[in-house]
This record gives structure tokens, C-alpha cells and sequence, in this order.
């Protein structure tokens, strides 16, 4: 991956939110910079320092933060507290802490790009501008395209099938909730076995026709387990949201005012094109740029373009 090379964090924590959890951030590049707030993806995924790569360190201040129950945020897999509304109040509690009067920019791919538009709709007052890629808008057929055998699994039969078939026979009626309690299983073997299975069919989806699909990450479990059952957590319980509740015109209004570049893969089978296009039908004022790319932002042509749009982006001033 080519991209802006960062320094070891200038700052990291542990911030306490709710009853529960505490957070681990860290924020690299200039400590009185643009601030740039990056949300992973997921459900159940984190950050790392390879995520600064799109933002220039000589502008940004880069904020990265993993969500509740994942990566160094604490407690690991904790599934109390840990619901759509929680996070999206996170994300304001972490600029009140650290003081950022508005986000310059908030910045999220997939599972990060329904967080930074629940973000803005809420606060729409706090976000400068949008930079999103592979967009899930969390609608029902979403989800159903996913894991539905009338979905993808129409494309891509033979890793599907290996997907039903981990579970037996009798459990493969309703794969996300037979998934879901082997994931809570108090067994290590099957909790790691199951999660494996999991993402493998989420991976082998990712790529498109023209990359090689890496299953390294499989082998992770500090990964693999966490983004498997917060993953299916969230689906489940169909991310508590209202089915079209971002596309809803009283929420789209809010953020009508907000600029910003949506970057999508033409060839992403994780989250379609066809939300990307409504989406941006809605908000005209997002620029839409078409990629040859699938679902993952390490793809050369995703990751370029989206160095180009947080450099587009570096010289405008949106006001605090």
C-alpha cells in the first residue's frame, strides 16, 4: 500500500464511556491540525497505525479509535453496552475529550460509513466534510444480500456453501442466529472454529474477480473472533435501526449542507453499488467516484483515490 508515511502516536488512551467500556485512541500527524476522526469497520474490526496512510501528517490530526468490545478497547467481546446508539454517542464523547471544536473531516469505509453518516445526521453541525467508501446504509436488503442464498451467494456458490455447511444440518434454517450461539460458545475451539468459518465466507466476498483473496488475516484470532461475533451481534439485531432510517428525508436534510466524496468499488459484492448510487442521488453535494476495485480499501485504486480525496479536502477550512 503507497500512502503518507506517520510517527509513532504523538497520543493514546483509555477513555472511559458508560458503565462499562473504555476506548483506546490514539492520534497521530500535527497535534493542532485538521482533525480527521477514522472509523473502522466491521462490526468488530479495529485500527491500526497502516490506517493513517490516506492523510497527510504535515495537515491532519489524525484520530483512530477502537469501537466497543474490539481491538485494545476494553473489555474484549463485552456484548452489554455495545448497540448503534452507544457508538455513535461515543464518537462525541471522544471530540469532547479531546477538545476538537468540529471534525474537519470523518472519514469511514463499510460498517464505518454507516457510523460517520448516523454521526453527522446527529451532529450535523460538528462534521466538516464526509470521505466514504464501500457504502452500507444498514437497509434490510442489505443485510439480505449478504447472507441470503438468493444473494451473492448466487456469484460465489462454492464458498457459500462451505459457509451452510459448517453448521449442521439441522441449524442451517437461520445461519445468522446458529452462527451467533456458537460464537458466545464458552468453548475456545468452537468459538474460534466458528469465527474462522464466518469470516471466511465474509473475505472470500471482498475482493473482486481481478484480485487474489488473502486469508492471512483468519489466522488472527485478536481479529478474527472479535469482528465474527460483533459482526453477527449487530446483524441480528438489525443494527437498531429502523429499516432506511439514514435515507429518511427528515435525516438526509440535516446533512444536505455537508461536503464530500463517496468512493465505491463497481465491483463490491459486500456492499453493492446500488447503495452507494441512492445514496448519492440523495446528496448531491457528495462527489461519487467509481472504482474497478471490490470491497477492500487496501486495493491499489481505492487506496490511491482515497489519498487523492483526503488531499482534495486538506486545503478547504469548513469553520469551527
Amino acid at each position: 500500500m503507497t500512502g503518507y508515511e506517520h510517527s509513532d502516536p504523538f497520543d493514546q488512551g483509555m477513555l472511559p464511556v458508560g458503565s462499562i467500556h473504555h476506548l483506546h485512541y490514539e492520534q497521530y500527524g500535527q497535534p493542532d491540525g485538521k482533525p480527521v476522526l477514522y472509523l473502522h469497520g466491521g462490526p468488530g474490526g479495529h485500527t491500526s497505525k497502516a490506517n493513517t496512510v490516506y492523510f497527510n501528517p504535515q495537515v491532519y490530526r489524525v484520530i483512530l479509535f477502537d469501537q466497543r468490545g474490539t481491538g485494545k478497547s476494553r473489555p474484549l467481546l463485552e456484548l452489554r453496552e455495545n448497540s448503534t446508539p452507544y457508538l455513535v454517542a461515543d464518537l462525541e464523547t471522544l471530540r469532547a475529550h479531546l477538545k476538537i471544536p468540529k471534525w474537519h473531516m470523518v472519514f469511514g469505509g463499510s460498517w464505518g460509513s454507516t457510523l460517520a453518516l448516523l454521526y453527522a445526521q446527529a451532529y450535523p453541525h460538528l462534521v466538516g466534510s464526509l470521505v466514504t467508501f464501500g457504502i452500507f446504509t444498514a437497509q434490510r436488503r442489505e443485510t439480505e444480500w449478504f447472507h441470503s442464498p438468493q444473494g451473492v451467494a448466487n456469484l460465489f456458490p462454492e464458498a457459500y456453501d462451505a459457509f451452510v455447511t459448517f453448521l449442521p444440518e439441522e441449524e442451517r434454517g437461520d445461519l445468522k442466529t446458529n452462527y451467533y450461539k456458537r460464537l458466545l460458545s464458552d468453548d475456545p475451539t468452537t468459538r474460534s472454529e466458528t469465527a474462522r468459518a464466518w469470516n471466511r465466507w465474509d473475505l472470500s466476498i471482498g475482493w473482486s474477480l481481478t484480485e487474489t483473496p488473502d486469508f492471512d488475516m483468519l489466522d488472527n484470532e485478536a481479529w478474527s473472533v472479535p469482528h465474527a461475533l460483533l459482526e453477527a451481534h449487530y446483524m441480528l439485531n438489525n443494527f437498531w435501526l429502523e429499516d432506511g432510517q439514514i435515507l429518511k428525508e427528515e435525516n438526509l436534510a440535516k446533512i444536505r449542507h455537508i461536503p464530500g466524496t463517496i468512493l465505491q468499488g463497481r465491483h463490491d459484492m459486500v456492499t453493492p453499488p446500488k447503495a452507494a448510487w441512492g445514496l448519492q442521488r440523495e446528496l448531491p453535494q457528495l462527489q461519487l467516484i467509481w472504482l474497478s476495485s471490490g470491497h477492500m480499501p487496501t486495493a491499489p485504486e481505492t487506496c490511491v483515490k482515497l489519498i487523492e480525496a483526503c488531499d482534495q479536502y486538506a486545503s478547504q477550512d469548513f469553520g469551527a
